[in-house]
């Protein structure tokens, strides 16, 4: 049986959401093992001067939880 947290991150990118999504994923990953998927639920981005300066993602990532449950 696995348990799985869920964490809200959020990820930015001067580029793309997509960037942005990977962005959170890849910084998770540095300290989290497990990581089971990701669900974006969010994006905007930051304008200034009339134009996108930056892209943001809202991301709900899971991992497994190890060890005894219970």
């Amino acid at each position: 049986m696995s348990v799985l947290k869920v964490i809200e991150l959020v990820g930015t990118s001067p580029n793309s959401w997509e960037e942005a999504t990977a962005n959170a994923i890849d910084k998770a990953a540095e300290t989290l093992r497990g990581i089971a998927g990701a669900d974006v639920v969010g994006q905007n981005v930051v304008v200034k001067g009339g134009k996108v300066v930056e892209y943001r993602v809202d991301v709900k990532v899971a991992f497994i939880v190890e060890g005894d449950v219970g």
